[in-house]
């Protein structure tokens, strides 16, 4: 079978050596021998080897990995199809041992891992969502990598992302993400199963998830992954809307992202637009203003030249809203002048507006942010 492609290896490697913050997505079927349900310890090691690497040159990773229902189910007795309760029944037990081997794997190189378990709704709430990613920065801050599964212990079908592509793509959409990497069993996305179709041919960049793309996608491949080209699909919108450059591309080798690096073959799903534009994007047009913040000359001066709005700045407040909802920030003559999402709710902006943010912990009796609005989290209206 002759398989089609032009990828170009020199734009691959830029592409991962130039992420500032990589999501790094482990499928079942690669990190899980199907024969034993053990833990592939020899692919472990070499893909934290990677980690370890992209780290030493100043890059931030976070790990989504799937793997704890197919490694419990083995130590419990339990053939598939399982049923719900089963699968999270094996997923409270396997998730222990595939964190301690990702413990083991990160301690040689000195690294911490931390474990953090999502569901759907922690990516739709905008409180969770908030809370999860003020988690995820400061744990990368604090130089730890997150490994991150679905928690499907206390998941229901209904609230379930029923595969880790998307929520590998809900991580990278919610971190700011530069780049997401998905580690398959395939190289790429085909225009036809390659496995079944020998002028398949594969397409190195995909720029729009249009009707003729989706088509292409075929069904899950393997005995323990619930994904499929489907579901990566699914996930390369979420990525793109996000300003996230995505790729698909074999996981097999051993140090998988050392030879993504190196040239090999994937497809790469390239957004319009870097991550902070499309979060600007989304706060400028998505969302509905929940109140006001009326500012002073200061913190207008303050806006216009790029910073953030600290509550010393805040001279009045209209409205009811909860942390994370969108404002409207208002200068001394009316004139909406953008808008933003609030760290504070109005009965703790009100009683911290116009104060310094070293009080903030006084008045409030917790240690919240020194913003009431960071820049990240504000457009400013043209």
């Amino acid at each position: 079978m002759t398989k089609k492609t032009v990828t170009k290896k020199t734009v691959t490697t830029n592409r991962i050596a130039d992420a500032r913050r990589l999501i790094v997505k482990i499928g079942s079927s690669l990190l899980v021998d199907e024969a034993s349900g053990h833990i592939r310890r020899a692919w472990m090691d070499s893909l934290c080897d990677d980690v370890a690497r992209c780290r030493a040159r100043g890059q931030e990773i976070i790990l989504v990995s799937s793997g704890a229902v197919a490694v419990g189910r083995r130590h419990l007795g339990l053939t598939p199809p399982l049923r719900l309760e089963e699968k999270q029944a094996a997923a409270a037990t396997g998730q222990i041992r595939l964190a301690h081997a990702y413990q083991e794997a990160l301690a040689r190189h000195g690294i911490t891992v931390a474990q953090v378990l999502l569901t759907l709704a922690d990516s739709e709430d905008r409180r969770r969502f908030l809370n999860a990613r003020n988690t995820l920065d400061t744990l990368l801050r604090l130089g730890a990598v997150p490994v991150i599964n679905e928690n499907d212990t206390v998941a229901t079908t209904e609230i379930r992302f029923g595969d880790n592509d998307r929520l590998a793509a809900r991580v990278a959409q919610m971190s700011g993400a530069d780049a997401l990497v998905l580690f398959s069993d395939i190289d790429g996305l085909y225009t036809a199963d390659p496995r079944k179709n020998a002028d398949a041919r594969l397409l190195p960049e995909v720029r729009e998830i249009t009707p003729e793309i989706e088509a292409m996608a075929g069904d899950p491949g393997s005995a323990f992954g619930s994904g499929g080209m489907v579901t990566k699909l699914a996930a390369a919108k979420i990525s793109l809307s996000a300003g996230c450059r995505m790729a698909i591309c074999k996981g097999e080798p051993l140090h998988p992202l050392t030879a993504l690096e190196n040239g090999a073959t994937v497809t790469w799903f390239l957004p319009s637009a870097g991550p902070m534009t499309a979060r600007k994007q989304w706060i400028a047009g998505s969302m509905s203003a929940m109140g006001s913040l009326h500012l002073d000359d200061g913190a207008v001066r303050a806006l216009a030249s790029g910073k953030s709005l600290l509550p010393a700045g805040i001279r009045a407040i209209d409205g009811e809203f909860d942390r994370g909802d969108c404002v409207q920030m208002v200068n001394g003559d009316g004139r909406v002048i953008g808008r933003g999402l609030s760290a504070y709710s109005a009965a703790d902006a009100r009683l911290i507006m116009g104060r310094k943010s070293t009080d903030i912990e006084s008045v409030l009796g917790f240690r919240g942010r020194d913003e009431i609005i960071h820049r990240d989290d504000l457009v400013m209206e043209g």
